[in-house]
């Protein structure tokens, strides 16, 4: 069965692209969740418009996430958790704790575009990855610190 791409589906292709799939995947998962239409030859006129506005809104998403990139040029966030021997934290940092970091202060960014492979668990300096389009790649630093504990 090939189909159209509406929007970019991960392992298949990006909007617009004709693939061919399996008839079940195609009518039980692409179909129905609109991520794709059939590719007939009226259906492809309509991709061709389609394709050419993702390129003007593509070309807009990555202007703004050029701008978002140098504000984010030399701000970090810091954390101050407790930690055990060793440095290894009671818990750890995760790209959740980092979005609502940087919603404190001020930048509405979603935590899956914050690219860690692995929570933070130990005492230190970090440069995370933030991938805020597909061309465009910001780094911020996060501080994790020893939290005081106060004497009883």
């Amino acid at each position: 069965m090939e189909v159209i791409l509406k929007e970019d589906v991960p392992q298949l292709g990006s909007r617009g692209d004709v693939v061919k799939v399996a008839e079940g995947y195609g009518r039980n998962f692409l179909l129905p969740k609109k991520l794709a239409i059939v590719a007939n030859k009226g259906n492809k006129a309509v991709i061709e418009q389609m394709k050419s506005a993702a390129v003007r809104r593509s070309a807009k998403e990555k202007d703004g996430a050029d701008a978002l990139s140098k504000q984010l040029e030399g701000v970090s966030v810091a954390f101050q958790r407790r930690s055990g021997e060793h440095d290894q934290l009671f818990g750890s940092v995760t790209p959740t704790d980092i979005a609502e970091a940087l919603a404190k202060k001020g930048f509405s960014i979603d935590r899956r575009k914050i690219t860690i492979h692995e929570p933070l668990k130990t005492l230190g300096e970090f440069t995370v990855p933030l991938k805020l389009h597909k061309d465009v790649t910001a780094h911020l630093k996060v501080v994790i610190e020893k939290e005081e504990v106060a004497a009883e």
